[in-house]
């Protein structure tokens, strides 16, 4: 998977918005094959137009640092490329990390949020709310 920094750069290196959703839904592409076990209702993100999946797994590094990784889809292009970028974003993070991390700003940094339909931001919305509840519920755990 892309590296947020790069994804980042990239998107600022793109001038026109065809591109840039070009780019948004060649990210998708990229996203690990996932499992069609995981595509249960549990696993799937509530607010979202279209249908998107989020599976969490919870790990503790060496140091015993509670950290989650991602796998996450969806059966719309674009939407799956902003599952990729959101990914990239959090995933292998530490859940203080997670907590701390100003996910919209980065959206917004790199103009997303304003060239979304309402349907797609409330989806992403529905994403962020999503990772945020997995990182309260394994903060808890610890």
């Amino acid at each position: 998977m892309t590296d947020i920094d790069d994804i980042i750069e990239n998107f600022e290196f793109l001038d026109d918005w065809e591109d840039r959703y070009r780019y948004v839904i060649e990210l998708g592409r990229e996203l690990p094959e996932f499992p069609e076990a995981e595509r249960t209702d549990a696993n799937k993100v509530q607010g979202c137009v279209s249908q998107v999946w989020l599976v969490s797994k919870i790990d503790k590094d060496a140091d015993g640092v509670t950290r989650l990784s991602y796998l996450g889809d969806s059966d719309a292009h674009i939407v799956r490329g902003l599952v990729a970028i959101l990914l990239a974003l959090v995933s292998g993070k530490t859940v203080k990390e997670i907590k701390d991390l100003d996910i919209d700003a980065t959206f917004d940094r790199m103009g997303l949020r304003e060239h979304l339909t309402p349907q797609r931001s409330n989806g992403l919305n529905s994403m962020v709310n999503r990772i945020r509840r997995d990182a309260d519920a394994a903060l808890a755990a610890a």
